[in-house]
C-alpha cells in the first residue's frame, strides 16, 4: 500500500502532498488507496552523516566486526539518518547489509591511505609507497572517493604538497574525489593548496586556507562533536595540550569564516556514539552557522554534495518528519516524529 504524507517540505518551505510507491516518491496521487502517515509538520529528506566510521568495537580499532557495524548503522537509522559517507572503513561492507531494506544509503572511500613517510600513525592506516596509485585504486573500487591521511597529529610532518597535488590530479582524472584528514596547520594548508575535495577536521587551519577552499570548491567537514567531547580531557598544563586547545579554537572560528566565504560546510560525527548527527548540527550553530545552514549541513546541502535527491518526483523515499521547523529550532532534529527509509516506516 502507498503511504501519504502532507506537510511543509524543506528546504523550499511549500506545503505539499507526497506519496510513496515502493522506495520512490511521487507527487501525483496514486490510483489505489494510501495510508496517511504524516499530516502536518515539516518534511525533510533523510538526514546525512558525511563522516562516520562504524564497524569496530569499543577499544578495538584494528578489526571490522559486521555485527557491531550493523548495530551502529541501526543507531544512525533510528536517528533519522538515511545516508552515510564512510571516509575510511576497517573492512568491506557485506552486500546483504549494504542493500538491506533497513540500511541507509552508504558511500565509502575505502581504506585510510597513509604516505610511507608519515612518521606517526595508527594501526588501521594503510601505508603505501605509491600513494597516487593506491588512491586511484580505492576510488575505483568504492564509490568514487578515497581517503588520504594528509597528516596524523599536530606535530608529525604532513604529506608533501607535490605528492598530495599528484594524488588529487590522479584521482580527478579517474573521475573520483579526495577526502583528506588534517589535524595540523601544515597539513590543512597543504590539502587546501592541493585542491582536495573535502577537508576533514581541519584543526589549526591557517586563515589563508579559507580563500583556498573557496577557490578550489573544497568542502569543509569539521567534525566538531568528538573534539568537544575530548576537550575536557586534554591537559591545558602541557605545551602539547595548549597546542591542541588552540587548534580546536581556531577550527571553530574557521567554520563561520569558511561559510561566509562560500565554502560548503557539512556535518560529520566521526566516532561513537553513532546516530548523533543532531549534536554536530548544534555545534555548527554554536560555531556561528545560521541555523538553516547548519540543518542543511546534515540535510539538503549534504545530499547535494553526495549526489542524492531531495523530496521530488521519483526521488528516493527517505523522509523525516518534525513537529516544528528545524531551520528555526535545530534541536528538534533529535526528535523526529516519523522516519521513512527506502519507503519503509522506521518510526
Amino acid at each position: 500500500m502507498p503511504f501519504h504524507l502532507r506537510g511543509t517540505v524543506l528546504p523550499d518551505g511549500t506545503v505539499r502532498d507526497l506519496w510513496t510507491l515502493g522506495d520512490r516518491i511521487t507527487l501525483r496521487r496514486p490510483s489505489v488507496p494510501a495510508d496517511t502517515v504524516a499530516d502536518g509538520g515539516f518534511l525533510m529528506p533523510g538526514l546525512v552523516d558525511v563522516h562516520t566510521h562504524p564497524g569496530s568495537a569499543a577499544g578495538d580499532e584494528t578489526a571490522f566486526d559486521p555485527e557491531v557495524f550493523a548495530d551502529q548503522i541501526a543507531a544512525h537509522r533510528e536517528a533519522g539518518v538515511t545516508a552515510l559517507r564512510f571516509p575510511g572503513l576497517l573492512g568491506e561492507i557485506p552486500d546483504e547489509l549494504r542493500e538491506a531494506p533497513g540500511s541507509p544509503r552508504m558511500i565509502t572511500a575505502g581504506r585510510w591511505l597513509a604516505w610511507a613517510g608519515l612518521s606517526r600513525g595508527a594501526a588501521f592506516h594503510t601505508v603505501t609507497d605509491d600513494l597516487v596509485a593506491a588512491a586511484v585504486a580505492e576510488t575505483k573500487a568504492h564509490d568514487g572517493w578515497c581517503k588520504i591521511m594528509g597528516d596524523w597529529d599536530l606535530e608529525a610532518p604532513p604529506v608533501p604538497y607535490e605528492l598530495l597535488r599528484a594524488v588529487v590530479d590522479g584521482v580527478h582524472a579517474a573521475g573520483g574525489r579526495v577526502a583528506a584528514h588534517c589535524q595540523s596547520a601544515a597539513g590543512v594548508l597543504g590539502a587546501a593548496r592541493a585542491g582536495v575535495d573535502s577537508i576533514e577536521h581541519g584543526m589549526g587551519m591557517p586563515q589563508e586556507c579559507v580563500a583556498l577552499m573557496a577557490g578550489h570548491g573544497t568542502t569543509y567537514v569539521p567534525t566538531l562533536t568528538p573534539f568537544a567531547r575530548r576537550a575536557p580531557l586534554v591537559d591545558t598544563g602541557s605545551a602539547r595540550g595548549r597546542l591542541w586547545h588552540e587548534g580546536r579554537r581556531t577550527m571553530i572560528r574557521r567554520v563561520r569564516e569558511a561559510y561566509d566565504a562560500g565554502v560548503t560546510v557539512l556535518a560529520g560525527t566521526d566516532s561513537a556514539p553513532h546516530g548523533n548527527v543532531a549534536a554536530e548540527v548544534m555545534h555548527l550553530v554554536e560555531a556561528g552557522l545560521p541555523p538553516a545552514a547548519a540543518v542543511g549541513a546534515a540535510g539538503w546541502t549534504a545530499r547535494a554534495f553526495l549526489g542524492l535527491p531531495l523530496l521530488t518526483e521519483g526521488a528516493l523515499a527517505d523522509i523525516t518528519v518534525y513537529d516544528t521547523d528545524p531551520r528555526e529550532e535545530p534541536a528538534v532534529l533529535r526528535h523526529p516524529r516519523r522516519v521513512m527509509l527506502r519507503g519503509r516506516i522506521i518510526r
